[in-house]
């Protein structure tokens, strides 16, 4: 059957057989997404849109007869697929996965074959049908290991073996919705190196809780003896892996380009092998970076990215191949490479069997305890021994040339002996064991050549060779051909020959103490070698300081770059304002002194007289002259607190009340006045009915004495203090109580303060209140007017409202 498909109708169709054929294709391998499109890297939506559209028109199976269209028009489907999901064209930019890479999108293994645990509690509440393979929780309890494991084997081993560790329980709906996830990352990072593991947090919760763990699922990445904790979900991989990249050693892998490659090819002082990672991408694969932190003790990485005009040179001299993931391991002895590896991905395992294989330079140093470990591994069996051949030498042109002609022996040494040289300035302790036990003078210990054979840890058993190692200054030593000069040539004659006679007297003793039956001459107690690549406590901060210096300038090219400038920048707003409003607060505090220095100068006196206060906090009287000025022509936002006295209490009244409001007297939208009652006792019984409705009111002047106003002349309200004021939580039923109370023919006792419901009878709506509160004294009726003050400028004493300012008449 032939389809005959048009225009968009045939791609819609060839689209819906795509996705039904999903799972078969899979299995192809997508090539470079923008190449296929032919965009650049940084081109948007709409371009990625359109260059589908016009790909997609010309290589549609129905419309073009190449024989290659269908591959083709699946390869361009594929790339849109994977540039129009954001999350997954951020993670192809980053680390290069595709839907095949890294084992993320390959099928998945069926873990429906482990064991079930008979005490799962969702599998006994929900049933047998409830789990599904995304929520099979059983790779969790595959996974799982104790405290002890954790601290004794995972802890131990994140010096060179990463480590991702997820905290479960068994009662987590989030835990069972993040198995998915977690399957992901296992078939992700496993084959990588990285250790993959789950602790129970309720059956080890000690361990959780020394780690920091609050909450379940959490997953930590253990690496070099640190636990970090990933604080978002498990559903984006990208994040983890960028994550997981971020907590590296920066600068773990070197950028390698034309201009330092050479510095870093020839410069073996470090005492590592040297490999080359090229690649064809911005950052370096996880699983290489992963492979360097495991080997940074032995080798040091440099990455090359083939892209960048810079790498020509270097992609030529190792004759590395486009496409294609290419390593290179080189040593001191030889510009050509120990081993090259290229392949398309180069499997984590391929890498350790070549880097295991080329892990020590062809004459390495004697620089830390494990180095003297591999290179002289300890033996105790006579018939096997292992012996170590060690020249002892210095820095400079004399040592160069010593240590290339032991080097040309090293390169293919006898069964059961290595080759190595040791510094005797950076090793002072074990040059000294070494004098000391032969009897030696330590002077004379340079460019000779000691045979070591280690029976136990601390314990050796060495023999010297009698003759000292030859030694060349001139630069000529170090080349194989011979200069025209006579008498250089002559020296350089004798040099080789001596060379030669040193040579031929070493192999007759490395063979006879190769011998089972054979005694060393000499027998010492030697301790551990001294790490030559530690760091000072100094040296250590100085570097943490530049590598986040570092870290910082490199995290401004990245997308996050934006937020994290935006926090910064708050921050530092923050702190700008805090310090401005110190400042201001300062300079007013500095002048506030100022003046009092002044005003002590002018008076002569530190004490301050009562016309001095009195102008700083002025009381108007409230009365009919002032009524305008102090209420009705206030301006909106502005305040009058008026105090009610009488002649009495004016003296002891006012005193009391200008304590009081001392502090707001700075605030210049508040004046303090009083007034008289007895003679404005009619405005104030005007102002109460207005407030209440209207309704006869009798006032008895004496008690409305301690009385206080806050008048608000522009939004017409007032709020009102007294000590027998009935502030509470409900204001309707105060609004009634004080209504009936003041709308009373007969009134109670005066001094009980029944004008404004200052005294309520009891009823039948409110039976259970508290019985009269006691009669109160004159110096007491202001007492509460500070926590008065505080609720009226919160706003939550009760306001109110009348419809116009009374008329104050002049009496």
């Amino acid at each position: 059957m032939k389809w005959e498909c048009k225009g968009w109708i045939g791609l819609w169709l060839w689209t819906v057989v795509l996705l039904a054929l999903c799972p078969l294709l899979l299995t192809q391998k997508i090539g470079d997404p923008y190449k296929i499109l032919g965009i650049h890297r940084k081109a948007s939506l709409t371009e990625i849109r359109k260059a589908y559209r016009q790909l997609a028109k010309e290589w549609h199976p129905d419309k073009n007869v190449d024989p290659n269209a269908e591959t083709r028009f699946v390869e361009i489907k594929q790339a849109y697929e994977l540039l129009s999901d954001s999350e997954r064209r951020q993670a192809y930019d980053s680390f290069g996965i595709t839907n095949e890479d890294d084992h993320l999108y390959k099928p998945r293994h069926d873990y429906s074959t482990y064991a079930r645990y008979s005490n799962d509690p969702f599998e006994e509440l929900f049933g047998a049908h409830f789990r599904t393979q995304d929520q099979d929780i059983t790779l969790f309890h595959k996974l799982s290991v104790t405290a002890r494991h954790f601290e004794n084997n995972i802890v131990e081993k994140s010096i060179h073996t990463p480590a991702l560790v997820l905290f479960y329980t068994d009662w987590c709906f989030d835990c069972v919705r993040s198995a998915a996830a977690w399957r992901r990352l296992v078939e992700a990072l496993q084959p990588l190196g990285v250790t993959m593991a789950t602790v129970h947090a309720g059956h080890e919760a000690s361990l959780a809780r020394r780690v920091g763990v609050h909450g379940v699922p959490c997953l930590t990445f253990v690496l070099d003896k640190h636990v970090y904790i990933y604080k978002e979900g498990l559903a984006s991989l990208p994040k983890i892996l960028e994550f997981i990249r971020w907590k590296f050693p920066y600068k773990l892998v070197s950028a390698i380009g034309d201009s330092n490659v050479d510095g870093f090819v020839s410069d073996f002082e470090d005492n590592k092998v040297k490999a080359l990672i090229f690649e064809e991408r911005q950052n370096i694969r996880l699983r290489y970076l992963i492979t360097a932190f495991h080997y940074r003790d032995r080798v040091a990485f440099g990455f090359v990215d083939m892209r960048l005009r810079d790498s020509h040179n270097v992609t030529g001299r190792y004759k590395v191949q486009r496409h294609m993931d290419t390593m290179v391991l080189l040593k001191e002895d030889s510009s050509e490479p120990a081993a090259t590896v290229s392949t398309n991905e180069i499997p984590t395992q391929t890498l350790h069997q070549l880097i295991d294989s080329n892990q020590m330079l062809t004459l390495p140093r004697l620089s830390s305890q494990s180095v003297l470990e591999s290179v002289c591994p300890v033996e105790w069996r006579a018939a096997r021994r292992r012996l170590c051949c060690v020249l002892v030498c210095g820095g400079g042109a004399a040592g160069d040339a010593a240590r290339r002609a032991l080097r040309q022996l090293a390169r293919a040494p006898p069964e059961r002996l290595h080759y190595a040289y040791v510094y005797a300035h950076k090793q002072p302790d074990f040059i000294h064991a070494l004098a000391n036990g032969s009897g030696s003078d330590i002077s004379e210990m340079e460019h000779r050549i000691v045979i070591i054979w280690r029976r136990e840890p601390t314990r050796i058993q060495y023999e010297w060779l009698n003759e000292t190692w030859p030694t060349c200054t001139h630069a000529h030593c170090v080349n194989d051909h011979l200069p025209a000069d006579p008498a250089i040539r002559a020296e350089l004659l004798k040099y080789h020959e001596r060379l030669n006679e040193t040579k031929r007297a070493l192999d007759q003793l490395i063979k006879r103490l190769l011998k089972p039956t054979e005694v060393m001459a000499y027998e010492a107690h030697v301790q551990e070698l001294l790490d030559e690549a530690a760091l000072g406590a100094v040296r250590r901060a100085w570097r943490t300081l530049r590598e986040w210096a570092e870290r910082g300038a490199a995290a401004l090219h990245t997308q996050r770059a934006v937020s994290a400038l935006s926090v910064l920048a708050t921050v530092a707003l923050v702190l700008g304002a805090g310090y401005l409003m110190a400042y201001l607060i300062r300079v007013e505090e500095e002048s506030v002194q100022r003046q009092k220095e002044e005003r002590k100068k002018q008076n002569g006196s530190g004490k301050k007289n009562n016309n001095e206060i009195q102008s700083e906090l002025r009381l108007h009287e409230l009365r009919a002259e002032k009524y305008n000025g102090l209420v009705r022509l206030l301006k909106p936002g502005c305040r009058t607190i008026v105090l009610l006295v009488d002649m009495q209490s004016r003296v002891q009244l006012l005193s009391k009340f200008h304590k009081i409001v001392w502090p707001y007297r700075k605030n210049k939208t508040l004046l303090f006045a009083y007034l008289c009652v007895e003679r404005n006792i009619v405005w104030f019984r005007r102002v109460l009915q207005l407030s209440l409705g209207g309704g006869e009111l009798r006032l008895n002047a004496r008690n409305c004495v301690g009385t206080v106003l806050a008048l608000n002349p522009h939004r017409k309200y007032f709020c009102i203090y007294h000590a027998k004021h009935p502030e509470c939580a409900k204001p309707h039923k105060r609004m009634s109580r004080m209504t009936r109370s003041l709308g009373e023919s007969g009134m109670g006792d005066p001094e009980a303060g029944a004008f404004i419901g200052f005294h309520t009878e009891p009823d039948s709506s409110s039976a259970d209140e508290s019985p009269d509160p006691p009669v109160l004294m004159q110096e007491n009726l202001l007492d509460g007017l500070e926590n008065w003050l505080d609720r009226l400028f919160e706003g939550s004493t009760h306001r109110y409202y009348i419809n116009y300012w009374p008329d104050m008449t002049t009496k």
